[in-house]
């Protein structure tokens, strides 16, 4: 575990810097150097593997790196990159014939979305006891609806003429639009948010409003002489302060 750690935490470092990897050994780098070889990337398809299904095999470890992109967004109908890492610790050296991938649902990979183009390779072969990293470009189709998917790579070998497979990397990327095109949902949604500031202004002001009406209307208190309510009176009637405003009365005059 400790090794596949130090394994990927290499090829982080190297990524800014690898534009094609070559497959050579640890002890003949500078003699590739100065060869200054490739890895033989002849495109898609350039070999019939078949589609069948071909198991790992032992000693060989592999790992994936997004360069330059560790959100791993994709964008729809656009080129990406992604390298892959081998590690040989088996007895006889490998040859690599090529890369391919898929994208699947994420919460069903029987739900196959797109197979990705098939890359392949010429004289890509991986030393005993050594490491190397190929380059697989890949784009998802223009028409695939934005959202989170599953992207399944393989890297094919073969070791004494005996096919093998690894699946390189098993997880999620995320597939946005291009920058330059508007989604019906983008649209949908600014389009929503101004109706809905139109509805809450036109709410502000209607209250404002109404408030304004209410304070007009409000009644005047006038302050002046007071006059006695003449149902006040009658229900006082008979009582001592009615006596005494007649005593008060009669007296006046």
């Amino acid at each position: 575990m400790a090794i596949r750690v130090f394994f990927l935490a290499f090829l982080l470092l190297c990524s800014p810097f690898l534009q094609v990897a070559r497959c050579q050994s640890e002890v003949e780098v500078s003699e590739a150097a100065e060869e200054g070889g490739d890895l033989g990337i002849v495109g898609e398809d350039a070999q019939d593997f078949g589609d069948g299904s071909f198991s790992p095999a032992p000693g060989v470890d592999t790992v994936c790196v997004f360069p330059k992109n560790s959100a791993r967004l994709v964008t729809a109908g656009e080129e990406a990159e992604l390298l892959v890492g081998m590690k040989n610790d088996g007895e006889s050296s490998l040859n690599v014939i090529a890369v391919k991938a898929s994208v699947h649902l994420p919460f069903n990979h029987q739900l196959l979305v797109q197979n990705l183009s098939t890359q392949g390779f010429n004289n890509a072969s991986v030393p005993a006891s050594a490491q190397a990293t190929f380059p697989y470009i890949f784009a998802v189709s223009k028409y695939l609806q934005p959202g989170t998917f599953d992207l399944v790579g393989t890297i094919v070998y073969e070791i004494d003429q005996h096919p093998y497979q690894s699946v390189f990397y098993n997880g999620t990327i995320e597939v946005v639009e291009a920058g330059g095109f508007v989604s019906i949902e983008s649209v949908f949604l600014v389009f929503l948010g101004i109706a809905l500031l139109v509805f809450f202004g036109v709410w502000i002001r209607g209250q404002i409003q109404n408030l304004s009406k209410k304070t007009k209307r409000a009644p005047k208190v006038e302050v002046g002489t007071g006059t006695t309510d003449a149902s006040l009176d009658e229900w006082l009637q008979g009582t001592a302060y009615t006596q005494s405003l007649s005593s008060k009365s009669k007296k006046k005059k």
